[in-house]
């Protein structure tokens, strides 16, 4: 007897928060696949501690670095605090890097977070 793998392909959904009506459904659209995935990601590390009733452990607090000083040591934490965060709490996805910049100039913080979905080959950054 012979077992035959199967291979399944996980295909994630979740509402979009723009809450766009389907034309024909008149239900909420969905976002799928990779596209749920990365509003997911950006929701959650948008999230503060205690945000979300009910789970309040949830969240990066990421917006306590927004007046900080734009040196090394606030790059590393905000870079530490999103890596943590979608390690702990985006079990879908394998986190490759998270990189941060500053332009102080301009009062800007790019933060470029490169992940693999699991159980695909895909690389998105985000």
């Amino acid at each position: 007897m012979q077992v035959q793998r199967i291979n399944r392909k996980y295909d994630y959904s979740d509402l979009d928060l723009d809450f766009i009506r389907h034309p024909t459904t008149n239900d909420v659209v969905k976002k799928t696949g990779i596209e749920a995935i990365k509003r997911a990601v950006r929701n959650l590390i948008l999230t503060n501690t205690g945000e979300r009733m009910f789970q309040p452990a949830i969240g990066s607090n990421l917006s306590r670095q927004l007046f900080e000083l734009a040196d090394n040591d606030t790059l590393d934490l905000a870079e530490d605090l999103v890596g943590s965060t979608l390690r702990l709490f985006e079990p879908r996805v394998r986190l490759i890097s998270v990189i941060a910049n500053v332009m102080p100039d301009m009062n800007i913080m790019n933060l470029t977070i490169v992940f693999s979905i699991l159980n695909t080959s895909n690389t998105t950054t985000l």
